[in-house]
């Protein structure tokens, strides 16, 4: 059920509402959004032919906490993190990652990759793994990306495993105008070690 307010408080409601401009519901949106962008990029129009178990399907890496959020966490210490204002990822890390992973693998290998969703006819590989570092590491004012990759059969028999790290430094201050670059080159470092990883397999 439902009170109508007195005039007078309707009144005042709407005068403050008029003062204060607007009303944000949510928290305040981030001044900066990030995202991630390929070195190597698949040329539009060239032609990519599946067969011989060249197909790879690239999976979404688990991810701990910390980093499994759009937030772009700092380690402080150790045992402590914090989180840049003022900036967020477009998307979680975990999934802007599995993109730049795939169309860098699709870029400089000759494998057909898959996400998930699509199917393979041939029984291609899986690449899937854990994001173990996707931030700001304070004592080294660089930007870090690890990542654990596994490369499995269609039938989930592990064939390898590697882990992948890289750093870049932050050219300034940690803060939201600077964080987003360095991250950008680290994982597109890690991308393309993993790719080369991957091309070195035999099926």
């Amino acid at each position: 059920m439902f009170h109508a307010k007195p005039h007078g408080v309707t009144a005042a409601l709407a005068a403050a509402f008029l003062l204060s401009g607007c009303v944000s519901f949510g928290g305040k949106p981030p001044e900066r959004l990030l995202s991630l962008d390929a070195a190597h990029k698949v040329p539009a129009g060239t032609p990519r032919v599946a067969g011989n178990g060249r197909t790879l399907i690239v999976t979404e890496p688990d991810a701990p906490k910390t980093i499994d959020t759009v937030r772009v966490p700092v380690r402080t210490s150790p045992t402590s993190v914090a989180y840049v204002t003022k900036v967020q990822w477009a998307d979680t890390p975990r999934h802007l990652f599995r993109r730049l992973l795939a169309e860098t693998i699709s870029a400089t290998t000759n494998r057909v990759v898959l996400d998930s969703g699509q199917f393979s006819g041939d029984g291609g590989q899986r690449l899937t793994g854990e994001l173990i570092d996707f931030g700001i590491d304070e004592a080294q004012q660089s930007a870090v990306v690890t990542y654990d990759a596994m490369l499995m059969t269609p039938s989930g028999v592990a064939l390898a495993r590697q882990r992948f790290t890289a750093s870049t430094p932050v050219g300034g201050k940690i803060d939201a105008a600077n964080v987003g670059a360095p991250l950008n080159a680290a994982a597109n470092q890690v991308a393309t070690d993993v790719a080369a990883w991957v091309a070195a397999m035999k099926d």
